[in-house]
């Protein structure tokens, strides 16, 4: 049986839900410690339940992240905010091809809150941090008032050792480029938008989020060359390749009848009015690699589980720099630009 579809059941406590005391550092905080997070998350650095964790590192350069995640609602299709949080932290630590091995978790956790609520959360983060082969070594608790935030918050910060002779940044890269994208685009953020309050929505479209650590060794193992990657999350695609072609001082040239969308994400889109390429993901990634070694880095990604629907979408070009355009389905071209504010609130 596969050990991720395992759910235990809810531990014994003396509250069914979150109480104040429980962020007050006494009796019920080391209950909270002692029965949710340890079993869950348990390991020789955290169970010294230390103020700090010492950590051995390998040699290399550090990459170190941090990201806290307020999504609504905690629960959609396809995922969860605690899910997400690891995945998040171990992708951004990722993008430069480190290699993530430790994790912080922090909580600010409201009032009231279901216990067993909080206990289906943790293990979701127990399955996607041994997934993604990391551990989290340190964290911190903190109780609200009820009303003071909505359900919980999490923030993740992560450390990650990135080996001599790579050079990845969106600053590098340059005219006869290739763009390519790992998968199907706007699938988180549209999961999380249609199962909201208030919107009648029968939706089938679920959340991409994913670790891609693996995809990403893979693609180096291919090419020691990568210029630039970057999981376009908050803003989306269009929101990465902008801060490319600026951070470059390039152009980038989209081809929209490459850029892989599935039909219902394409439905929901049109439905309620939003560009696809504006909206978050939380599994995929954009690379920008030298034309001489595309097709072996979209080999290796495609034989990855994360990367197998990967193409490619579009070159860098010296034309017109920090902008990308894009050729539509009628053979015109439009300006693909930054987007002015947040079309979708509270997605990651």
């Amino acid at each position: 049986m596969d050990s991720n579809a395992i759910s235990c059941p809810v531990p014994i406590m003396d509250h069914d839900t979150i109480q104040l005391a429980h962020g007050a550092g006494g009796r019920l905080s080391a209950q909270l410690i002692e029965t949710l997070f340890l079993p869950r998350f348990g390991n020789e650095t955290l169970d010294r339940l230390e103020d700090q964790a010492t950590l051995n590192l390998p040699p290399g350069r550090i990459s170190f992240s941090t990201d806290t995640y307020v999504v609504d609602p905690i629960f959609f299709p396809g995922g969860d905010i605690g899910e997400l949080a690891i995945n998040g932290t171990v992708n951004d630590i990722s993008m430069n091809g480190a290699t993530p091995l430790y994790l912080s978790v922090g909580f600010v956790l409201e009032e009231g809150l279901a216990i067993e609520t909080l206990h289906r959360i943790l293990q979701s983060m127990e399955n996607a941090a041994r997934n993604a082969g990391v551990k989290i070594v340190t964290g911190d608790t903190k109780v609200v008032n009820q009303g003071s935030c909505d359900k919980l918050y999490i923030n993740t910060s992560g450390i990650g050792v990135l080996p001599e002779g790579v050079m990845i940044s969106a600053s590098r890269c340059r005219p006869g480029d290739v763009v390519l994208l790992s998968g199907t685009i706007a699938d988180h953020g549209m999961a999380v938008l249609t199962s909201r309050k208030g919107l009648s929505f029968q939706s089938r479209v679920q959340s991409d989020t994913a670790a891609l650590n693996g995809l990403v060794q893979a693609m180096l193992a291919a090419s020691g060359n990568i210029h630039a990657l970057r999981d376009p999350t908050r803003g989306g695609v269009a929101t990465t390749l902008n801060e490319f072609a600026h951070s470059s001082e390039v152009g980038i040239q989209l081809d929209g009848n490459a850029v892989p969308v599935k039909p219902d994400v394409q439905g929901a889109c049109e439905i309620l009015g939003i560009d696809p390429l504006y909206v978050a993901n939380e599994g995929k990634l954009v690379a920008v690699v030298p034309q001489t070694d595309a097709e072996a880095v979209l080999t290796a990604m495609r034989n990855t589980a994360e990367g197998r629907e990967a193409c490619i979408i579009g070159e860098v070009v010296a034309e017109h720099p920090g902008t990308v355009t894009m050729t539509t389905g009628l053979g015109g071209q439009r300006i693909v630009d930054m987007p002015i504010g947040e079309q979708l609130p509270r997605i990651c």
